[in-house]
C-alpha cells in the first residue's frame, strides 16, 4: 500500500504562488507515477500534473502549463506542486494519487489511481 498526505493549501490572491506537498509512505519504490488532481465544487476531479517516481517524466494539463511545476525531492518521498500566477479558477481541493498503470499520457486517467490522499483546499481570490 501507499499512504499519501497532502499539505500546503490555503488562501491566496490572484497572481500569488503556493506550493503543495504530497508525502508518500509505504510501498514507495517501483514504477509508478504521482499525480495531482483538483476538484472544484460541483465539478468532477480533473487532472493537473503528474510525475514518474524516478522524476524523469512529467505531464501537465493545458490549463496549468507554464504556471505550475511538479517535482520530487531527492529522497524520493515527497512530490511538490509549485503553483505560480494563481487564478481564481484554480480554486479547488487538490488531491495527490498514485498511478501504477504505466499508461500514457502520464497520469491523466483518474480511474487508474489506486491510492489518494485526503486533499488540501486551495482558494484564490481575485
Amino acid at each position: 500500500q501507499v499512504q499519501l498526505v497532502e499539505s500546503g493549501g490555503g488562501l491566496a490572491q490572484a497572481g500569488d504562488s503556493l506550493r503543495l506537498s504530497c508525502a508518500a509512505s509505504g510501498r514507495t519504490r517501483g514504477n509508478y507515477a504521482i499525480g495531482w488532481f483538483r476538484q472544484a465544487p460541483g465539478k468532477e476531479r480533473s487532472f493537473v500534473a503528474a510525475i514518474t517516481w524516478s522524476g524523469g517524466e512529467t505531464n501537465y494539463a493545458d490549463s496549468v502549463k507554464g504556471r505550475f511545476t511538479i517535482s520530487r525531492d531527492s529522497a524520493g518521498s515527497t512530490v511538490y506542486l509549485q503553483m505560480n500566477s494563481l487564478k481564481p479558477e484554480d480554486t479547488a481541493v487538490y488531491y495527490c494519487g498514485a498511478d501504477f498503470s504505466g499508461l500514457r499520457p502520464l497520469g491523466v486517467r483518474k480511474h487508474e489511481y489506486e491510492y489518494w490522499g485526503q486533499g488540501t483546499q486551495v482558494t484564490v481570490s481575485s
